[in-house]
């Protein structure tokens, strides 16, 4: 309700990008087995592009010429997207190539993104095949919509463009731990689950957010139409092919703006901020979140908490009914920006499932 489609035309052609290594390895024979006899039912001609190493996606959507195709294809996990995404975005034609079209297709492990886009459309939850079924055939449909990105800056300087969530902590730590497992697929993260749980740490940092309902403080965030996922700026405060400024955003060096909530506690077992319902197959983390709700779904589950009571919320969670367990240690909270300061450069960061270095952060 309320959304606005654009329509893929007829006959379209799509540039595939695909991983070969994402997930157990399969991503090349589901495409041609599943993917391929679909998009040519439904008058798709497929370019495929066979990434070969890291960053390659990346390098080929940033230099390429765009406008032989209607529409980007991502078959792997949700790491080749984001190199996608930031691809584009360095772009000095950013915001004519972010119209572009972009499908992901789930050939990874986590398949977040795929497993969010497939409960928005109202589908049953499904994994493995069956999602990747059910993404091809909205594909083929050629229906489109908008979708939120979030602007991260860390303290070292870099910028990313981040479309599913950025975390510190335990899932960050069960996400990075468990590529050794790559192999088992989706399994992997059980593993890594009980493996983080029998060595649980805990982080300590300061957590500040501007939340949904406190911006009539500074600069609000206007509630008009969201291009792209990124605000509308006044006229003529943009160089052209700049990227989009971060209007919400005091300078990570100095301190949040007073119209801020600062979390009073300093000791987490994790913060995640999401922005789309799962954070992989089978973990409706946000259900209440929608492609372009313009909010960041901010989790934090504070130190004290019992492995027992983790376990039993990661449980809930397969089924989105976590917070109906009104565990005193787990916070949730709807935001427009936040920011995330470590005391000590512990642990490991995650943005939309790729590491980073631990550092102060925010969006």
């Amino acid at each position: 309700p309320g959304d606005s489609y654009g329509v893929l035309p007829r006959p379209c052609r799509a540039l595939v990008l695909l991983n070969p290594q994402s997930g157990s390895g399969r991503a090349l024979d589901d495409f041609q087995a599943v993917v391929q006899p679909m998009l040519a039912e439904a008058d798709i001609t497929t370019t495929v592009f066979v990434t070969e190493r890291a960053h390659h996606a990346h390098e080929k959507v940033r230099d390429e010429d765009l406008s032989q195709w209607d529409t980007l294809v991502v078959m792997s996990g949700d790491g080749l997207l984001f190199e996608v995404v930031n691809g584009l975005m360095e772009r000095a034609d950013w915001k004519e190539a972010m119209k572009k079209p972009l499908c992901i297709l789930p050939g990874g492990s986590g398949n977040a993104l795929a497993a969010s886009i497939n409960y928005y459309a109202g589908y049953d939850h499904v994994a493995k095949k069956k999602l990747l079924t059910n993404c091809t055939f909205i594909l083929c449909k050629g229906l489109y919509t908008q979708m939120d990105l979030v602007s991260l800056s860390t303290a070292s300087g870099k910028r990313f463009f981040s479309f599913l969530g950025f975390g510190w902590g335990f899932i960050s730590d069960v996400d990075i731990d468990s590529e050794k497992y790559r192999w088992l697929g989706s399994a992997r993260f059980t593993l890594g689950t009980l493996q983080c749980l029998a060595k649980l740490r805990v982080y300590q940092g300061r957590l500040s957010y501007l939340p949904v309902a406190a911006e009539q403080g500074g600069s609000p965030a206007p509630h008009g139409p969201v291009t792209n996922g990124h605000l509308p700026q006044p006229a003529g405060t943009e160089a052209p092919g700049s990227p989009p400024p971060d209007s919400l955003l005091a300078p990570l060096g100095q301190p949040v703006p007073a119209h801020w909530t600062v979390v009073p506690e300093e000791e987490f077992v994790l913060v995640y901020a999401i922005y789309q319902s799962h954070l992989g197959t089978n973990l409706l983390m946000a259900p209440a979140a929608r492609l372009h709700d313009g909010c960041i779904h901010l989790f934090y589950m504070k130190a004290g908490i019992s492995r027992v009571t983790l376990l039993k919320l990661f449980l809930a969670m397969s089924r989105g009914t976590h917070l109906d367990l009104n565990c005193p240690h787990l916070c949730y909270v709807p935001v427009r920006a936040f920011r995330l300061e470590p005391r000590v450069a512990a642990g490991v960061m995650t943005v939309d499932g790729e590491a980073l270095a631990c550092e102060a952060v925010q969006g």
